[in-house]
C-alpha cells in the first residue's frame, strides 16, 4: 500500500470496520477552544446555531466572549468586522447556506475590503448535509468566496485537520473562510499529519517502480473515497498520485504542476459544484502552466436534495465507483 509515510495517515485508513467517525465540525468547536485558551483576542459569535456549528464548546468555556446574534447573519458579519478594527479576532458560525450565502454582501464590504481578520465557518456544506435538502446544501460557497480578493479559502478533510485549519486561521492576518461537513465521515489523518495553510500534500504515490499513470486532487471527506478509489487502480496495476488540497485559496501550484507533469492526467474531487470550486482552481493553475487531461468529480449543475448523505453522494456522481471511471477515462485521454 503506497501511503505516503510523510503524511503520517492512519494506518487503518482503508479499513471501513476499524476507521472511526466524527463529523468534521468537530474539529472546528476543538479548534476554537485551543485557540480561545492561547490567544485572549479570540471571540466567538453564533446566528443561533451554537451546538449545531460546534461553537457550544468556547460558549461553555469563555461565555464573556461569546456572542448570541440570533437569526442575522449579514448583522453578524458587520459587528465581527467591527471587533477585528478593535483588534479582537472573531470568528462567525452559521450554515454556509446563510454565511457566506446570506450575507456575501457584508463578508465582502465590512471584512474583505477592510482587510480585517474575520473567519468564517460555514457549517453543513455541501450534499451530505443529507435530509435536510436543496435549500440547506451550499453547493456553491467555495466558488463565491474563492473569488473574493483578500479571502483565504480551507477545506478540511477531516475532524482532525479542521481543527488544524481552525487554530491555523487565527494566526494568519485577514479573513479566511472554512468549509465543514455535517455528517460523520472517517478520520483517516492523525494528530502528526502535515497542515499548513497554501500547501497541499501527497497522501498516495504510486506503485513502487511504475511511472504515474494518474493523480488525483481531493478535498473535504471525499479525499477518503479518492484513497479508496486509488487502492482499487493499484490492484489494476494502475500507478496513482492522491494529493489532499485544503488550501483552495491560496493554491499551491508547486505540487500541481509537479503532479500534471509527473502523471499525465488527473482527476479533481470535491463535495460541490464542479463549476468555480476547487476543480476550477486546479484548472486554472494547470491553464496557465503544464496542461494535462482532466476530469471533474462533483456536483454537476444540480441544485441537492433530500436523501441520506452517503446515498447522496452516490447518487451526484462522488462515489468511489465514479472516480475510477472519470480515472480510466482520463488515462485514455493522454
Amino acid at each position: 500500500m503506497p501511503l505516503n509515510p510523510k503524511a503520517k495517515l492512519n494506518p487503518d485508513l482503508l479499513d471501513k470496520a476499524k476507521i472511526k467517525m466524527a463529523p468534521i465540525r468537530d474539529g472546528y468547536g476543538e479548534g476554537l477552544v485551543k485557540l480561545g485558551e492561547e490567544d485572549p483576542r479570540v471571540v466567538v459569535l453564533c446566528a443561533d446555531l451554537t451546538e449545531s456549528t460546534r461553537s457550544l464548546p468556547f460558549k461553555q468555556k469563555f461565555p464573556e466572549r461569546f456572542i448570541q446574534m440570533g437569526v442575522a447573519e449579514q448583522n453578524m458579519a458587520t459587528v465581527a468586522s467591527g471587533l477585528a478594527n478593535y483588534g479582537k479576532i472573531p470568528f462567525i458560525s452559521s450554515y454556509a447556506v446563510f454565511s457566506p450565502g446570506r450575507n456575501y454582501e457584508q463578508i465582502r464590504t465590512t471584512c474583505a475590503l477592510n482587510n480585517v481578520p474575520v473567519k468564517i465557518a460555514g457549517a453543513h456544506a455541501g450534499i451530505s448535509v443529507g435530509p435536510d435538502g436543496a435549500t440547506h446544501q451550499a453547493l456553491d460557497d467555495v466558488a463565491i468566496m474563492r473569488v473574493m480578493p483578500r479571502m483565504t479559502v480551507l477545506v478540511p478533510c477531516d475532524a482532525i485537520e479542521a481543527r488544524k485549519a481552525t487554530i491555523a486561521a487565527g494566526k494568519i492576518p485577514g479573513p479566511v473562510y472554512i468549509r465543514f461537513g455535517r455528517e460523520k465521515s472517517p478520520l483517516f489523518t492523525t494528530d502528526e499529519t502535515p497542515f499548513d495553510i497554501g500547501k497541499a500534500h501527497i497522501f498516495w504515490d504510486g506503485i513502487a517502480g511504475k511511472k504515474l499513470d494518474l493523480a488525483i486532487v481531493a478535498s473535504s471527506q471525499l479525499v477518503w473515497n479518492a484513497l479508496l478509489a486509488a487502492s482499487e487502480l493499484e490492484k489494476e496495476g494502475i500507478s496513482v498520485r492522491v494529493i489532499n488540497n485544503p488550501s483552495v485559496k491560496p493554491i499551491d501550484k508547486e505540487i500541481l504542476i509537479a503532479a500534471a507533469k509527473d502523471a499525465g492526467a488527473m482527476v479533481t474531487v470535491e463535495e460541490h459544484q464542479v463549476a468555480g470550486g476547487m476543480g476550477s482552481a486546479v484548472a486554472e493553475v494547470l491553464a496557465k502552466n503544464y496542461s494535462v487531461p482532466i476530469e471533474f468529480i462533483g456536483v454537476q449543475d444540480r441544485f441537492g436534495e433530500s436523501g441520506e448523505a452517503y446515498e447522496l453522494i452516490e447518487a451526484f456522481g462522488m462515489g468511489v465507483k465514479n472516480i475510477l471511471e472519470a480515472a480510466k477515462k482520463v488515462i485514455k485521454r493522454k
